[in-house]
């Protein structure tokens, strides 16, 4: 049951959150090969009911990532240029697993439109090229920080749960994420 105080949280956190992820174009990717060896990336993304959705080369190494290896890590986060301290950027971070969507699937379609709706044409052409795969992916934990103090954890069915972070910004253990996983 949630109390009054979070109910207030989240009213107005939630709307902001949802501005934020609107103002962005792109999200940083923390990917890992078959072996386990990390990298740093980022795509261009569009938001759905369901989801964020990417469209990716397998030719580049976080396509390839994203194929070996669904659990990955999201990060949207505000440019310096409009940050008050460029050591407190507001910034989104979640868990994730990431689900290739099959080609002329319901959910393909949906995404590609999804992502043309917000990038144009490019989509389609992209789109229409073997080596570009569709992914949806699935958040499963967030955290917002709005600057110094004042970080909030996510959870919960689509991340509307909100907990203002007191004790630092701790992350899930693997064990645990990786239960969370989809083969």
């Amino acid at each position: 049951m949630t109390t009054e105080k979070e109910q207030r949280l989240r009213d107005k956190l939630l709307p902001e959150i949802e501005e934020f992820k609107r103002a962005r174009s792109t999200l940083q990717l923390a990917t890992q090969d078959a072996s386990g060896i990390p990298n740093a990336s980022y795509a261009p993304f569009a938001l759905a009911d369901d989801g964020f959705y990417i469209l990716v080369s397998e030719l580049a190494r976080h396509g390839t990532n994203l194929k070996a290896s669904n659990i990955l890590s999201v990060m949207l986060v505000e440019d310096e240029n409009e940050s008050k301290s460029v050591f407190a950027r507001k910034r989104l971070t979640f868990d994730a697993t990431a689900e290739l969507v099959e080609r002329e699937s319901e959910t393909f379609i949906k995404g590609v439109a999804a992502l043309s709706g917000r990038f144009g044409e490019m989509i389609d052409n992209l789109a229409s090229l073997t080596d570009f795969n569709l992914f949806k992916l699935n958040p499963h934990q967030g955290l917002y920080v709005k600057g110094f103090g004042q970080a909030f954890s996510l959870s919960g069915a689509e991340l509307l749960d909100v907990d203002w972070k007191r004790d630092g910004h701790h992350g899930t253990p693997k064990a645990e994420l990786a239960d969370t996983a989809i083969s």
